[in-house]
């Protein structure tokens, strides 16, 4: 059985650089995506996914705020997937207290084109490894 992703960024074209990367795997299935933390917590309470994709810089609500609000919502899992939360950052360290399995950081700022080949490897790895799947 397919695990369901929900992917959050406000950007069109990191979400559909992540959906693909997703999607090259059968045991993972894109849901749904959301543009704001906002949106976020409406499609998590419809399409009740295993995995959130995250970002963090997003208007409405961030990504900090809304892992808060989907502690008490959601036990669904949370990798983060964004240019300002790089290793060590207070943001990895803020998203990881509040819950966060994992933080990517883009390896290009906030418009990453090249996701796919330099961490598209690393989304899938640690997707799964969060759903408890086999690597």
């Amino acid at each position: 059985m397919q695990k369901k992703i929900l992917v959050v960024d406000d950007s069109f074209v990191m979400r559909t650089l992540i959906k693909d990367i997703i999607s090259a795997d059968p045991d993972l299935l894109v849901v749904g995506e959301a543009i704001n933390g906002i949106e976020t917590i409406e499609k998590v309470r419809q399409l009740q996914p295993d995995l959130l994709l995250l970002d963090i810089e997003m208007p409405g609500m961030d990504g900090i705020e809304c892992l808060k609000r989907l502690k008490l919502l959601s036990p669904c899992k949370v990798v983060i997937v964004s240019s300002v939360a790089q290793a060590g950052s207070q943001q990895a360290m803020e998203a990881r207290k509040l819950g966060a399995f994992d933080v990517i950081s883009k390896p290009s700022g906030a418009l990453s084109l090249d996701l796919k080949s330099k961490k598209g490897s690393d989304i899938v790895r640690i997707s799964r490894r969060a759903l408890g799947l086999p690597e």
